[in-house]
């Protein structure tokens, strides 16, 4: 049987086994000529989608991680032509931004390791410290030629998303919209050229914020695993800024991971958020792709969204600062703006200690200690150490 058969007659049994309302039990393959599955380690890894680097460093041991994609990322404000802002992560931003961090890391070896390799997860660990792999949320940092990449390889960057909302040169956005409404644009031929250039030099591909066609042209031609590192999913929540099941299965097939998400806007439509929302969203992601295929995001700083911490968790209140934003995009038809938002986060899960919680509330529902370990962190290590050797 070969590799991609075996996949996916694993990928049948999980979804099999969580439509039926059941913890998935058994995936895990016994070695050669053993009669006993291996342990789990006591302390699972935590692993995060996507974060950014704490003013605070006491936030990394208080959070847990043992490793992140970080997002370094740094913006100028665009004005389009119809008024509304973008926000572009140029090269000379993102260059100046990756050397800062670069220094910051260095600075302090104690509790930070700069992560080049797969191999760094494990490292951190031993060591103590937390793994960061420095992401740029846009491919805009490397619009005026694509030996750019490498300049960014070698400053450290190890995880480039496609664009941030909004397409680009490379790839179409999830928000792109026209006179007529929400658009579903192509990965551009520069885009293809884009995707072989990062399989190339070793840097992990991320749909995050891609439409869902660029994220299905990318997925076409990756030779190595794609990742979306924070998203949600459309068949909860149907808005252009969560994934249909298409991607979620390409992606898993690609052997990539779909973290899912804080944004409670976009993890339920009911009034009141809950961590059972989350686990309905990390459950439909196994259901689609398998449980190989399901990750934890964060795209918040390391302790929460912090308008809404300093709010008390008051989502009625928190939500106000989205709300121009979400009108000017229900002006131009794209989907799922007609619903208004009113809440934005998951009120216990806005906390710097999430991961832990979430570990507890897949042991408590009944997920396997072995796929448990898998969601929290499992699957990112694999993928990093497959994509960044």
């Amino acid at each position: 049987m070969t590799d991609i058969h075996k996949r996916s007659l694993l990928k049948a049994m999980g979804a099999g086994a969580l439509l039926a309302g059941l913890p998935i039990a058994g995936l895990a393959q016994k070695p050669a000529g053993s009669g006993k599955l291996p342990k789990t380690a006591a302390k699972p890894l935590f692993i995060d989608g996507l974060s950014f680097l704490p003013d605070d460093l006491a936030d990394l041991r208080a959070s847990k991680l043992n490793a992140y994609l970080c997002d370094i990322s740094a913006i100028e404000e665009v004005v389009q032509e119809d008024g509304t802002v973008n926000y572009k992560r140029t090269y000379k931003a993102c260059m100046k931004s990756i050397r800062e961090a670069t220094a910051r890391v260095a600075a302090n070896p104690d509790v930070l390791l700069q992560g080049l390799s797969g191999s760094d997860i494990t490292l951190a660990r031993d060591t103590g410290r937390t793994a960061l792999f420095f992401q740029i949320q846009g491919a805009d940092c490397v619009e005026e030629r694509l030996s750019q990449v490498d300049e960014f390889y070698r400053q450290g960057l190890r995880v480039l998303q496609l664009t941030h909302h909004y397409g680009n040169s490379f790839a179409g956005g999830a928000l792109d919209y026209d006179e007529r409404g929400g658009l579903n644009l192509p990965l551009s031929p520069k885009g293809f050229a884009l995707v072989d250039k990062l399989n190339d030099s070793g840097i992990l591909i991320d749909l995050s914020h891609s439409s869902e066609q660029t994220a299905l042209d990318t997925l076409k031609a990756s030779r190595m695993p794609v990742v979306q590192s924070h998203g949600a999913v459309r068949a909860i929540v149907n808005h252009a800024r969560c994934s249909p099941d298409s991607v979620i299965r390409a992606i898993a097939d690609s052997g990539g991971v779909f973290g899912v998400f804080m944004m409670s806007f976009w993890l339920t439509n009911d009034p009141v958020p809950t961590t059972a929302h989350y686990l309905a969203q990390l459950k439909h992601v196994a259901n689609v792709g398998g449980i190989d295929a399901v990750a934890i995001a964060n795209d918040y700083p390391l302790r929460g969204q912090e308008n809404l911490l300093k709010l008390n968790n008051d989502n009625a209140e928190g939500v106000k600062e989205y709300l121009d934003w979400w009108h000017s995009l229900r002006a131009k038809k794209v989907l799922g703006f007609d619903h208004e938002p009113v809440h934005v986060v998951i009120p216990e899960l806005n906390h710097i200690e999430r991961m832990s919680r979430i570990y507890d509330a897949l042991k408590a529902a009944g997920f396997s200690a072995s796929d448990t370990d898998k969601i929290v962190g499992g699957n990112w290590q694999r993928v990093l150490q497959q994509v960044l050797v």
